[in-house]
């Protein structure tokens, strides 16, 4: 039982779980917007999700993670580095276009983790007052949507745009919990939402947007009864997690749960069109 509770944890810990919810989203905008399937691409989201996050999360962004994981490090930097091998593969496989974009918003992470401007110490992304959460929807939003639009060649239509805001708006409310969570650790001038209207107005912002979230569909004209059924139980869930967040969470409330989420939003859309 305590190996499984290792693996367990290692999956977690080394973005395994957090890169299924990336590609995930990825798969909802595939079938959402009708898009040619491509594996390359998926797999090329999903082992960049991987060295992206293991990037962020332990080269000294988040520190008070670090202590409690080094006897991990070892084998996440395998798994790292694996990934990167992946990536070069199925890099090969895609359009150059694609490519382009996947860097800029892989820049966008870098700059997210480490400090740009040498004079100035904590000059990360990360650490800017009040974007922190914005900067995670942009990045996720940019490679779960735009970038396979932009690989399958499709038209930048209204139901395209559509769902680049969904997604975002679902993006942050995702993040909600984990910066509720994270209240005990968060620096007060990183002005995270919470920090700035507190726990109950911030669930009750969640709920709201969710609300906003699930209306948009009935903007688009590519929607249908399975979609937004899909959607209802989508928001139902989610809503409830961001409810009974709290600042004491079990360890895999966030990690593990309010993550996998994407991963549910998927697995009804695959489930209702069978």
């Amino acid at each position: 039982m305590m190996v499984l509770k290792q693996l367990f944890n290692f999956y977690l810990n080394s973005s395994i779980h957090v890169a299924l919810a990336v590609t995930s989203f990825t798969c909802i905008t595939v079938l959402t917007l009708n898009l040619n399937f491509d594996t390359s691409l998926l797999y090329f989201v999903f082992f960049t999700t991987i060295l992206g996050y293991n990037f962020v999360k332990y080269f000294g962004v988040a520190k008070f993670h670090q202590k409690r994981l080094t006897g991990n490090l070892n084998a996440i930097q395998i798994v790292s580095f694996i990934s990167l091998v992946f990536i070069f593969y199925f890099a090969n496989q895609l359009q150059f276009k694609t490519l382009i974009y996947m860097a800029f918003f892989t820049l966008i992470t870098v700059f997210y983790a480490i400090p740009f401007l040498p004079k100035y110490k904590n000059s990360s992304l990360r650490n800017i007052s009040g974007i922190k959460i914005y900067v995670i929807a942009l990045i996720w939003t940019g490679v779960t949507v735009i970038v396979p639009v932009v690989n399958a060649d499709c038209e930048l239509s209204a139901d395209v745009m559509w769902l680049v805001l969904q997604q975002g708006i679902y993006i942050v409310v995702l993040m909600l919990p984990f910066e509720i969570r994270d209240l005990k650790f968060d620096n007060q001038k990183l002005a995270t939402i919470p920090q700035k209207i507190g726990v109950p107005k911030t669930k009750l912002l969640g709920i709201l947007l969710l609300v906003f979230f699930f209306l948009m569909e009935f903007l688009k004209d590519n929607t249908n009864n399975v979609k937004i059924i899909a959607l209802l139980l989508v928001v139902i869930v989610t809503g409830l997690f961001v409810h009974f967040s709290k600042k004491e969470q079990n360890k895999y409330y966030c990690s593990f749960f309010v993550e996998g989420l994407p991963v549910f939003w998927l697995v009804l859309l695959i489930m209702f069109n069978c």
